[in-house]
């Protein structure tokens, strides 16, 4: 049997830590949850056939709820790497299996974790399964819940397994935690029992989804996602009036685990597009601007008299990046410093708002697949709107 347990009266680290994993999570196929926690402090039996497990509940249960992970001292606590990514990401306390004393250990600290009505997770099988049987269950969870009064919860973790087994290396898929219903006064057969009758319960039905949502998305999914997503940030760089950003909030938040890939694309087309716009504006070749004005390109020309660096005032300062690439054909600013400062510039901006989005559609993934036309009709007056008000504060 493995515990952990996190000592901590402050619930920020479990919300950092959910946020954490549930993006984690949104990149390597997704997350669905079903069932809810009882009020009060519980524990928790689930089957274990993967590290992923953990993750897979620290990003399922409620943050405020201060859930804990489970860690093997004999494993997690036997090197100093292993020992820091227990602690942190984890928030684990050892358990040494199979010696004396170690369910005295267990219940001193599970004790005031579940006192305070927070959540303890215990994998009774003690190990992570090899092919998929679930193993018998181990007496502790059940003798932990009767002495302390508390009730104990049956979970399944559906797909860990499968995304990260036992020796294996990392293969994305969807991962679904089932919650049961709490049981009282309940034997290890019985545990076992209702965990194994949880995952190997049919999948329900996906939720309802809008036909725009099936549309974007399908156009998320497809293989043409990264190329189209790099001509964007290349258009945009050379004359197209919409920012590169737009692309991302517009199309590819249907499918959160594709907003960061698709950033990454965007970023690469944006700096070749810089690059090419200098370079054929040094060749006398002047590309159309559209919705920029002479206040702009002044400001850029400024910018850039120092050098590339320039370049990195436009990260919040609201001037397209087609009028700097511009101004950088006029100056004497050297291609290769352009490129290595451009790089910096665009792959800030542009993945730290994949990463902010990657976050939000994750979070929002239930309604955004049932509204997704109102979603649009929302973003794009908030686009045109913000747009009006960049172009009157630089006219």
């Amino acid at each position: 049997m493995t515990l952990a347990l996190t000592p901590g009266r402050t619930p920020w680290g479990a919300y950092l830590r959910r946020a954490l994993w549930r993006l984690v999570l949104a990149l390597t196929g997704g997350l669905r949850v079903t069932g809810t926690l009882p009020e009060g402090g519980c524990i928790i039996v689930a089957n274990h056939a993967s590290h992923a497990d953990t993750v897979a509940l620290l990003a399922a249960l409620p943050a405020a709820r201060r859930p804990v992970a489970a860690a093997a001292a004999d494993y997690w606590f036997a090197s100093t790497w292993r020992r820091l990514a227990a602690c942190t990401l984890v928030a684990a306390l050892p358990v040494h299996r199979g010696e004396r004393g170690a369910y005295d250990a267990l219940l001193a600290a599970a004790t005031p974790v579940l006192r305070r009505g927070d959540v303890v997770v215990v994998f009774p099988e003690g190990t992570r399964s090899t092919d998929g049987t679930l193993g018998d269950f181990r007496s502790g969870a059940a003798r932990l819940a009767r002495d302390l009064g508390v009730p104990v919860v049956p979970v399944a973790l559906v797909g860990t397994g499968e995304v990260l087994p036992k020796g294996g290396r990392l293969h994305p898929r969807a991962i679904e935690v089932r919650i049961g219903e709490a049981v009282v006064d309940a034997d290890c057969a019985d545990l076992r029992a209702a965990v194994l009758e949880l995952r190997d319960a049919p999948t329900a039905a996906p939720a309802a989804s809008s036909r725009t949502w099936r549309l974007v998305s399908r156009r998320a999914a497809a293989r043409t996602l990264l190329p189209l997503s790099f001509l964007w940030g290349l258009a945009e760089a050379l004359s197209w009036p919409v920012v590169a950003e737009m692309y991302l909030v517009l199309w590819v938040v249907a499918l959160p685990r594709r907003v960061l890939p698709a950033a990454c694309a965007v970023a690469a087309g944006s700096v070749v597009g810089v690059l090419l716009h200098a370079a054929l504006v040094r060749h006398g070749v002047e590309l159309p601007l559209p919705l920029t004005t002479p206040r702009m390109a002044e400001t850029a020309a400024g910018h850039l008299t120092g050098g590339g660096s320039g370049i990195l005032h436009q990260a919040l300062d609201g001037i397209p990046v087609k009028v700097y690439a511009a101004e950088a054909g006029r100056s004497d600013i050297s291609l290769p410093a352009l490129a290595l400062w451009t790089a910096l510039e665009r792959g800030l901006r542009i993945l730290g708002v994949g990463v902010v989005l990657t976050a939000l559609s994750t979070a929002l993934h239930p309604v955004l697949r049932r509204h997704y036309a109102g979603y649009l009709l929302v973003v794009l007056p908030v686009f045109v709107l913000a747009l009006r008000a960049v172009l009157s504060s630089w006219s």
